[in-house]
């Protein structure tokens, strides 16, 4: 209420004043938002300001590229220059999409070039992306700025060789954990030897090795080079004469430390991380010793990011580096640190915001990975911590009831028990308190994993607590429809639902009537679901697409994966065979 005692303006009130506002004033003041909810609010007010939110959007986020079709968002928004686009459903990188399902980039791409688009940015995860779509690209936008690609197939090095021989404005390359046939280094060599405008270059996840030569000359001329990560193939004294030429570094991403060092080139290394006063993310570092360890310890003081999810670190190497890291708000493990390890993250990082402990590699010999001791004694010592993911073999219905008490403003909760259905090894009953205890002391909890022996207790307890989820992922639990019909019936703001490998069927499917006008997405693989009772879902709600993938073999009447999202272009035109659209 203001000081007269009138309410605020309705959206008629609003609409009156805003049409006295000029179109150019409109698109100022809507620059200046930066929310795409708030964008797309404003355009609800009135005519007026739906056309200057129109003309004024440059950005447009696409969590699903078959909710829309590009002629409608280019229709919608015709100068966008920033697209953010995603593909798959997230089980992909668990390999349960089948090969060749779908959402390419090319059409997108055909689309934004027919309509003239200034194309500046492009983000891409789970995409197919062919190396003719690259050129496509880099021949199509002279203006284009920036490509990320993360959890991308399709491509080569063929594909970068010709981003980085006609994007002559490139300012970002960014190729992280993508399924790409790496041909060969020669690529980075493709750059002129005029190009300067690099500010992001990762090539991380690359295995073959590049030109050195040219990465050293590349570096050297991009002055305003920001964020740098190599291969493991980049040696310790080639990283250094990289750091040398790249001091103002924000971000860096290290090769490999095998090979021995001398003295000096130790204490030239050492130098040189000395000098990256700027540094705020530090990854990599495959393959790392304690001695290997000295010379990165000056880089470590500003550091807010430390990834080690490719460094089998032990936890005495984790502590040395932890003690001095005291502005620490992410960091990124793997199990090999032991609970020891992630009892020096509870003692030198009071900071800490994200922990991220990822499985060693299979053939790794780890006697005991980390367990229900390391998270509590995390959780003693970083109360501000608010995302976790956790992956260990064990876990304690009391150790999870400790740990969310002592950081009860998690936002995202994803544990892993690695063995499924796996009890509290304690007490061999189910973990149904420890989740209980999550969505009952997480008020703010927006992201939820469920692991290890559950019964539909912890799914009526989601249902009824869980007020602000948005993203809720289940394997091997519950015990039948009624705990889905729960989460279905709660969780007002639920938008992703997934599921593999648990006993819910029809009934759980379609109890989701009214929460499907909300949901984005519902994965179910692999649980008690049939082809008729998908058809009625297609049926009741026909502006959803049902999609089930047939395997070869598979039950008639079964549907093994069902995928049903929200589209306002209908079913997808690109569907191939073994996708049936209901």
């Amino acid at each position: 209420m203001d000081p007269k005692g009138k309410g605020s303006p309705d959206a008629s009130g609003l609409a009156r004043v805003g049409s006295t506002f000029p179109d150019e004033v409109m698109q100022i003041v809507l620059a200046l938002l930066n929310s795409h909810r708030d964008r797309s609010s404003v355009s609800l007010v009135c005519k007026n300001w739906y056309d200057a939110e129109r003309f004024s959007r440059t950005h447009v986020f696409i969590g699903n590229c078959y909710s829309v079709s590009p002629e409608i968002v280019t229709r919608r928004f015709p100068n966008i220059r920033k697209v953010t686009l995603k593909g798959k459903p997230r089980f992909a990188d668990f390999n349960l999409v089948p090969p060749n399902w779908g959402a390419d980039i090319r059409s997108w791409l055909l689309v934004f070039a027919a309509r003239n688009l200034c194309l500046e940015e492009l983000r891409l995860k789970r995409m197919t992306v062919s190396d003719e779509s690259l050129k496509f690209l880099s021949l199509s936008f002279p203006n284009f700025k920036a490509l990320s690609l993360l959890h991308c197939d399709g491509f080569s090095t063929d594909g970068l060789a010709a981003i980085a021989t006609h994007c002559m404005n490139l300012a970002e390359l960014d190729i992280q954990e993508n399924d790409i046939n790496d041909k060969s280094g020669s690529w980075l060599s493709c750059f002129p030897e005029n190009f300067s405008s690099l500010e992001v270059l990762n090539f991380a996840n690359l295995r073959n090795e590049v030109n050195f030569e040219a990465l050293d000359r590349l570096v050297s001329r991009c002055k305003s080079l920001k964020v740098l990560k190599v291969n493991k193939n980049i040696s310790a004294e080639q990283l250094k004469r990289l750091l040398v030429h790249a001091p103002q570094l924000t971000e860096l991403g290290t090769g490999t430390f095998l090979q021995d060092l001398t003295s000096c080139q130790y204490s030239e290394l050492e130098s040189a991380f000395n000098k990256c006063k700027n540094l705020k993310t530090l990854s990599g570092l495959s393959e790392v010793t304690a001695l290997h360890l000295t010379p990165l310890y000056p880089a470590c003081t500003n550091l807010i990011f430390l990834n080690l999810s490719y460094s089998a670190l032990k936890d005495v190497q984790l502590a040395k580096l932890l003690v001095r890291c005291p502005c620490l708000r992410r960091l990124w493990v793997l199990e090999t640190v032991g609970d020891k390890g992630l009892e020096a993250v509870g003692s030198n990082c009071p900071m800490l915001e994200d922990l991220r402990v990822f499985p060693a590699d299979t053939f790794e010999d780890i006697a005991h990975g980390v367990t229900e001791s390391g998270f509590v004694s995390v959780s003693y010592g970083c109360p501000r911590l608010r995302y976790v993911l956790y992956f260990c073999q064990q876990m304690t219905n009391a150790a999870v009831a400790t740990i969310v008490h002592n950081c009860p403003n998690f936002t995202h909760f994803r544990l892993c028990i690695m063995n499924p259905c796996q009890p509290d090894y304690q007490t061999n009953e189910p973990m149904d308190k420890a989740f209980c205890a999550v969505v009952k002391t997480c008020a703010k909890l927006q992201r939820l994993a469920v692991s290890g022996l559950l019964t539909d207790v912890t799914f009526e307890s989601i249902g009824r607590y869980a007020k602000s989820l948005k993203t809720l992922s289940v394997a091997f639990a519950g015990s039948s429809d009624w705990g889905m019909q729960c989460v279905l019936g709660g969780c007002p703001k639920l938008r992703k639902l997934e599921i593999r490998d648990c006993p819910f069927g029809n009934a759980a499917l379609l109890s989701g009537f009214k929460k499907y006008d909300s949901l984005r997405s519902l994965w179910m693989s692999d649980c008690k679901v049939t082809m008729n009772g998908c058809r009625l879902l297609a049926k009741e709600r026909p502006w959803l697409n049902v999609e089930v993938m047939k395997e070869e073999g598979s039950n008639e009447s079964r549907a093994n994966k069902v995928y049903v999202y929200r589209s306002v272009a209908g079913p997808r035109r690109d569907a191939p065979p073994f996708v049936l659209t209901l």
